[in-house]
């Protein structure tokens, strides 16, 4: 990744400088406190020459040790300009940093990235809603360069943009860092975007957890979302949520899905697919073999989408929770659903989540032979239409379900 050159007179020299003055600080004191480093993956020398950032340091034995690490930050504090987070500097040494809405800026967040470069401790690294913006990211990229302990990261609602997402995508692209997991959902992420995504994840195979939810991609950024999870060998857990795929994002997304042997997680909720994106889920459920989680809610699907969804339901072995809350479904719908899990002897579904759906007693009664079938199952709907309020509870040999009922 080449950075302008503005952007050379920054971190290096910052770190460089708060680091002297942090070793004046502690020149009299004994520092025998070594962190044991845990397993990371080798660094790749031959790349890390020709990557130019300016977050590098000389490799030294301080770096083992997190004692005067608080001094360092301070110091880099006064360099940007910033006043200290006190939560940073308590916890420095722990596990887990989470410093989300804590007003950072992009000064800020780069005092962070600076003290974190030779950071041990920390894997967890959550900075959600700090206005860092291209700044801040590009920071915390060039310190990730260095820094090969933090595996899970959030920058979430950091108006990051276009000029945040190439940056991060660059640094995926190289597929060397530790992280498996990042949340990047707010970050006005739109569809000129959406290449980036499928140029570094078709290469990216560390990261398992990605979270695109609460961004502006839609149909045209979908298809090439549904392209990348064709290509894609790495990635577990995808969050699409709120976003506006609609139909032709649906149906590339549900593409991805028959090809894809990794994704056990996908959040599609929100996306406006309707009853024809219903059809494609459909048939990507009959043949993919690994998604164990499934959201389409409030998807515009009525009960002509839940019967879509039904007949990929009738030869499906390995979903096991499938939410579809807030459609525009009837009883008809839930009992379309119902029926096809019943006709699959080898179903393993555990939850089945159509809450927004008003049944009769008919069909509770009917679901005493789902749930005899399958003793795993619980299907959560609404109330029951024209009984007086009582309780209720259902046989199962493995639990008891208790369902309010409500007179009408």
């Amino acid at each position: 990744m080449n950075f302008d050159d503005d952007d050379d007179e920054t971190l290096e020299l910052e770190q460089d400088e708060a680091k002297e003055e942090a070793k004046e600080t502690d020149s009299n004191e004994d520092i025998n406190c070594v962190v044991e480093p845990t397993p990371v993956i080798e660094k790749d020398k031959a790349q890390s020459e020709t990557y130019e950032t300016d977050l590098e340091l000389e490799a030294d034995s301080e770096k083992l040790f997190t004692t005067g690490q608080e001094d360092l930050y301070i110091e880099a504090c006064k360099l940007v300009g910033v006043i200290p987070v006190s939560y940073f500097i308590r916890n420095i040494e722990e596990a887990h940093m989470n410093l989300n809405h804590h007003e950072l800026g992009p000064k800020g967040t780069k005092a962070i990235a600076i003290a974190l470069v030779s950071n041990t401790a920390i894997t967890r690294l959550e900075l959600e809603e700090n206005w860092m913006m291209e700044e801040g990211i590009l920071a915390l990229m060039q310190m990730l360069h260095e820094n090969y302990y933090i595996q899970e990261l959030n920058v979430s609602n950091n108006h990051l943009d276009y000029a945040g997402a190439k940056i991060i995508t660059d640094f995926l692209l190289e597929n060397t860092s530790s992280l498996w997991s990042i949340q990047l959902a707010g970050n006005n992420f739109k569809d000129e975007t959406a290449h980036m995504f499928y140029n570094a994840f078709v290469s990216n195979y560390r990261i398992k957890v990605l979270d695109l939810s609460h961004n502006a991609f839609s149909e045209k950024g979908g298809e090439q979302l549904g392209q990348m999870l064709v290509l894609n060998e790495g990635l577990q857990t995808l969050d699409l949520s709120w976003n506006q795929l609609h139909l032709r994002g649906a149906v590339s997304l549900c593409y991805g899905l028959r090809n894809n042997t990794t994704l056990k997680t996908l959040n599609v909720s929100w996306n406006g697919f309707g009853n024809e994106g219903a059809q494609a889920l459909g048939d990507a459920l009959r043949i993919n073999s690994t998604l164990a989680y499934l959201d389409i809610s409030n998807n515009h699907m009525n009960n002509e989408g839940a019967n879509k969804v039904a007949r990929g339901l009738e030869l499906n072995e390995n979903l096991k929770v499938l939410k579809m809350s807030q459609n525009s479904l009837t009883m008809e719908g839930a009992l379309a659903l119902t029926s096809s899990i019943k006709r699959n002897p080898k179903s393993r579904l555990e939850e089945l989540n159509i809450s927004n759906v008003l049944v009769t007693e008919g069909f509770v009664k009917q679901l005493e032979g789902l749930y005899h079938a399958h003793p795993e199952l619980d299907v959560i709907y609404g109330e029951v239409v024209g009984t007086i309020s009582k309780s209720v509870i259902l046989s199962s040999p493995l639990k008891a379900i208790k369902v309010c009922w409500s007179f009408y």
